[in-house]
């Protein structure tokens, strides 16, 4: 009797294989595109930035210090910095680099960093500042000072 059913078994045993393999692919085949895992790149992001002087003279140099604050980590992530003045008149840059151009978008090279603003009049001030990505996220910051002289 075991001898008979160990026949049996053994016989069975090509069954077995071919019904293994065919609900794997069963399976591999039912995984549609709609099921492909999802990398999330494009994360919002905060800017702090440290307060600054409120009053200001013609010549006098302010340091802005700005922190870019991400929601999630996507290494490829570019910030990029473009601003507008429309009070006064005054010089925008980055460390020792040469001044910005209004509305022109420059790169920057960090999440940490400085801008230096120096007032050019003797009437009050004001300028946004606009920090992008790459992905289209933006962050408006309005910066106003007023003429001491």
């Amino acid at each position: 009797m075991i001898a008979i059913f160990n026949k049996f078994r053994t016989g069975l045993m090509p069954l077995y294989i071919l019904l293994a393999m065919l609900t794997a692919s069963v399976t591999l085949v039912s995984c549609s595109k709609d099921d492909e895992l999802e990398i999330q790149n494009d994360f919002p992001f905060e800017v702090n930035v440290m307060p600054v002087p409120k009053d200001i003279t013609n010549g006098q140099t302010v340091e802005i210090r700005m922190t870019i604050k991400r929601t999630g980590n996507y290494s490829n992530t570019q910030y990029y910095l473009r601003y507008f003045q429309f009070d006064g008149q005054g010089i925008l840059q980055y460390y020792d680099e040469p001044p910005y151009l209004p509305n022109d978008l420059y790169q920057l090279p960090k999440e940490q960093f400085r801008l230096y603003y120096t007032s050019t009049s003797a009437v009050s001030q004001s300028f946004d500042v606009w920090i992008s990505d790459s992905f289209g996220n933006e962050k408006q910051m309005n910066f106003q000072f007023n003429s001491t002289d």
